[in-house]
């Protein structure tokens, strides 16, 4: 059987895509860095970009689908999303009119791979995220950009193997820092960003179902750092009594590429 992996390429305000697959295919989940930049963070962790089946975008934010045009075009991939996501993306020109653009409902099999899409609460017109399962049975879910933790999504890591889980930003820091008050106010909304504190109490809630391989991502520049987002899961998993590295393993996205892949 051959093992499936999850690739985080990048992570953060500045751009986002992961990699979920093997040597043999796999899928791109949004590609919010440049073309070159994607090749190269493929590239860099042992990908052949021509296994790449397809992108998957969660929502229209430039972060999370800047390279998408020039991508899909170049590498003739199709493009799944949803419907209010896939008209955000035509009408602002992010998509190319010649790209096979196809609508996900709610599953579809890819491949030797069955990939499912579960809604998020966002500012966007009609975000998701996305939940792999590899042909042994495995799953990896990818869950960010929301401002609050829905039955749906829990639902979705509690069945996975390998989660990353929006921990966006520090409560204090957001409060207190240079932010504007409206994209405060937004951010911090039911359809703005998980923060460090709610991430870590799902968190609980998986390890003690029995998700045990965890990553911390799209963390705020500004309003959150490794340390601190990383020490506030950590220190509400060992309350509730469970140690790091030992029940659990937990690791922080990059921002910027790095060789670093999760197999699961």
């Amino acid at each position: 059987m051959i093992m499936a992996k999850a690739v985080p390429l990048f992570s953060g305000s500045k751009g986002n895509s992961y990699f979920i697959g093997s040597a043999k295919e796999g899928v791109l989940i949004d590609a919010g860095k440049n073309c070159k930049q994607i090749e190269q963070a493929l590239a860099l962790n042992g990908v052949n970009i021509r296994c790449v089946r397809a992108i998957f975008i969660t929502h229209e934010h430039t972060d999370h689908c800047a390279a998408l045009r020039v991508l899909a075009k170049k590498y003739r991939l199709p493009v799944f999303a949803s419907a209010g996501t896939l008209r955000a993306l035509a009408m602002s020109g992010k998509l190319d009119p010649a790209t096979d653009a196809f609508v996900i409902q709610s599953e579809i099999a890819l491949g030797d791979m069955l990939i499912q899409r579960i809604d998020t609460p966002h500012d966007a017109a009609e975000s998701c995220c996305y939940r792999v399962t590899a042909p042994d049975g495995k799953a990896a879910l990818i869950a960010t950009d929301m401002g609050v933790m829905t039955d749906g999504v829990r639902q979705a890591a509690a069945k996975s193997d390998f989660v990353v889980l929006e921990s966006n930003h520090d409560i204090e820091m957001l409060k207190t820092g240079p932010y504007p008050y409206p994209l405060k106010r937004r951010i911090l909304s039911d359809k703005g960003h998980l923060s460090n504190d709610a991430c870590a109490a799902e968190l609980v809630e998986l390890v003690k179902g029995g998700t045990l391989r965890l990553m911390l991502g799209h963390l705020s520049e500004q309003n959150n750092t490794p340390d601190v987002a990383l020490r506030t899961s950590v220190c509400e998993l060992e309350r509730a009594g469970m140690k790091f590295k030992n029940d659990f393993t937990l690791d922080i996205a990059p921002a910027v590429t790095c060789a670093k892949s999760v197999i699961f």
